[in-house]
């Protein structure tokens, strides 16, 4: 995202927000009964919880992610994106494993051409240009791509038993989707230099006490923690949660100077939306409000 020139950006984001919500409603597919999303998939499943995207990895044993595996996750929260019936996203894995790392087996044999030439699991930046909240939910070991994976969500939720690490040192490789780059603003550069050096891992409770996670919640509740944090955002007006989002992500992005005119552009095109009326009105009259979602 381009921070600079903050009100021209600003206007432009505002712009597709609101002005394409009628073409997302008309262009909308249906779902089948089951709650998948349209389109079939090998590596994934998806259902609806409500206002709520649920995608599970499904890959025995491990779910290691393979091309098909990160291909099919951006295309299916993009699919998602688009669905004006769904507000916010939950991505998770299994009890023992969120996701184990990249398949080795698959781009062991690769050579660089080969690996250049097909931008292998390039789709995962494609996570970042969802407008809605991505919440990852993770269980077990989040290792190398899966924990990349992770951390390209808006935010964790980690399960007590969760395990986090960028091993790939051991490999005779380094993280490629990411890792050394969230990972160490996320935990500061001197103990994310420690772990993809030595490639050891990290508990769920250090993850939180560092930042990388939001909060730590028991396993066997992990999963409705996660539906009810993103049921409380698919809940709230989509187009200003889109800008809110946008917003802080801007701080990632470029200097404090920069984030704060960034912030202040969007702040001033919220009051372009019908939400920001319907909630200030509502606030004044001291009822609930009906969010448009325009």
């Amino acid at each position: 995202m381009v921070i600079m020139g903050g009100g021209t950006a600003a206007a432009m984001l505002i712009s597709r927000l609101v002005s394409s919500c009628a073409a997302r409603r008309l262009a909308r597919r249906a779902l089948s009964s089951s709650g998948s999303a349209a389109g079939a998939y090998e590596t994934i499943l998806f259902e609806r919880r409500g206002a709520v995207g649920l995608i599970t990895l499904n890959r025995p044993k491990v779910n290691a992610l393979s091309s098909t595996l990160v291909a099919e996750v951006a295309r299916c929260a993009a699919s998602a994106d688009a669905d004006p019936d769904v507000g916010a996203l939950v991505i998770t894995g299994n009890d023992k494993f969120f996701a184990a790392g990249a398949d080795i087996a698959e781009m062991s044999t690769k050579s660089y051409m080969e690996i250049y030439r097909a931008a292998m699991f390039s789709e995962l930046e494609g996570l970042g240009k969802v407008r809605k909240p991505i919440v990852a939910a993770v269980n077990g070991y989040a290792l190398g791509g899966g924990c990349e994976l992770a951390m390209a969500c808006d935010f964790i939720i980690a399960g007590d038993t969760a395990v986090f690490g960028q091993p790939e040192i051991k490999l005779g490789t380094i993280p490629g989707l990411g890792g050394t780059q969230r990972f160490t603003r996320a935990l500061g550069k001197a103990r994310a230099m420690e772990l993809v050096l030595t490639g050891d891992t990290l508990s769920a409770e250090e993850a939180v006490a560092r930042g990388l996670a939001s909060r730590m919640v028991p396993a066997a509740s992990l999963l409705d923690e996660a539906l009810a944090s993103a049921s409380k955002m698919a809940a709230l007006s989509r187009p200003i949660v889109a800008l809110a989002k946008a917003s802080v992500n801007a701080a990632f992005e470029g200097s404090l100077a920069e984030g704060l005119r960034f912030e202040r552009h969007l702040f001033y095109s919220t009051f372009g939306t019908r939400d920001q009326k319907v909630g200030m009105k509502a606030f004044i009259e001291k009822s609930a409000p009906c969010w448009t979602h325009e």
